[in-house]
């Protein structure tokens, strides 16, 4: 290493003490110049980094703690113009190292935060639901009495997909569950010798509540899901663009089939829910209790009033109405990509699933009080 290179600080006397710095200060110097740091005890008021002939992020770092040792301001250090960008670049890197770290907020703060979070996204949810419905009812109430837009081809295809292709699962499902129900029921019943009330503790189940509640919870997982799915295809693919492109309503060509179909097909399938559950528990009566055939018809007869069978058709069209624009909406809310649908599709069985149960629940309190 040639003389000039050689990295030095020279302590010059004058008006005031002021150190001269002079030579090559890069990393491969870090040593010599720690030394020469170190030998530097004089009180100094200035620093003339003008001879420095080459300056790299490491030197610029030991001159910045030069002069913070002798509280000197960075910019009141003499420096070539090449080096002194370099010098404040690496004093603005240091002055954010030494910034008091951020504090995370406790973990209470951060939990209630996260659930305010979600009360506002549910909230939301609700609101555009019910933005959802009035723009629905107000196209209902403009293609009802216009039969040039009705869609029977596209309603009677999609009562086919929610309703014949459902009846299996839902008829299946719904007999099983009754005799579940009744085998519970006759276990605690045969106790105190009233296996003979299982009748009632079945129909009471599946006319209520069972059976339209059952049909629209496997609705909700099988049809909004498919619902969103159509309509989020469509939308990503631009098509729903198109369509308000050319003066068509994507309401009317999309929601309004799907609603219809469901508003019919629901109550349609809980009646056979309800059927099937009744199956299900008289063949258990039957074959594990012993309560004969006609003893059970009788005692349904006998027991059910017209009115328990219309708490549980009631509700079967708003569980329709619900499932239907949950399903669609989510759809329409689908971004561009396929994550977002399965996103969608998601949110669309959650939320239809709960609005159900929700309802039911509502309902069940609601009938109670007023003597159903």
């Amino acid at each position: 290493m040639s003389m000039a290179e050689r990295p030095s600080i020279e302590v010059v006397s004058g008006a005031s003490e002021c150190l001269r710095l002079a030579g090559a200060w890069r990393l491969d110097q870090v040593d010599r110049l720690e030394a020469e740091i170190r030998r530097t005890r004089r009180p100094v008021k200035a620093l003339d980094g003008s001879d420095i002939s080459a300056l790299d992020a490491a030197g610029a770092m030991l001159l910045l703690r030069l002069a913070a040792r002798f509280d000197i301001a960075p910019e009141a250090i003499t420096l070539s113009d090449r080096h002194r960008a370099l010098v404040e670049v690496v004093a603005r890197a240091e002055a954010a190292d030494d910034r008091e770290p951020v504090r995370r907020d406790a973990r209470w703060r951060r939990l209630l935060a996260h659930v305010g979070q979600a009360v506002v996204q549910i909230w939301g949810n609700l609101v555009t639901l019910l933005g959802f419905t009035g723009e629905t009812l107000i196209t209902l109430v403009k293609v009802i009495p216009n039969p040039r837009l009705w869609r029977p081809t596209a309603t009677v295809h999609h009562m086919e997909q929610t309703g014949l292709d459902a009846l299996p699962l839902v008829a299946l499902l719904s007999f099983l569950i009754g005799a579940v129900v009744a085998f519970l029921g006759a276990t605690v019943l045969k106790d105190f010798g009233a296996e003979l009330f299982v009748v009632d503790l079945v129909a009471y189940a599946f006319l209520r509540e069972m059976g339209v509640l059952l049909t629209a919870i496997l609705l909700a997982g099988r049809t909004a899901s498919a619902f969103t799915a159509q309509i989020g295809t469509m939308k990503s693919r631009e098509e729903i663009d198109a369509m308000r492109t050319i003066g068509l309503n994507p309401i009317a060509l999309l929601v309004i089939p799907r609603l219809t179909a469901l508003l019919i097909m629901l109550p349609l399938l809980a009646v056979f829910a309800m059927l099937a559950g009744l199956l299900g528990g008289m063949l258990v009566a039957v074959f594990t209790l012993g309560i004969p055939f006609e003893l059970y018809i009788n005692r349904v007869y006998e027991s059910i009033e017209l009115r328990h069978y219309l708490v549980g058709l009631i509700k079967a069209p708003l569980f329709a109405l619900v499932i239907a624009l949950v399903g669609c909406l989510e759809g329409f809310k689908v971004g561009g990509t396929a994550q977002s649908v399965g996103e969608r599709t998601t949110s669309a069985v959650v939320q239809s699933i709960t609005l159900v149960i929700v309802i039911d629940a509502l309902a069940a309190v609601f009938f109670m009080e007023i003597g159903w």
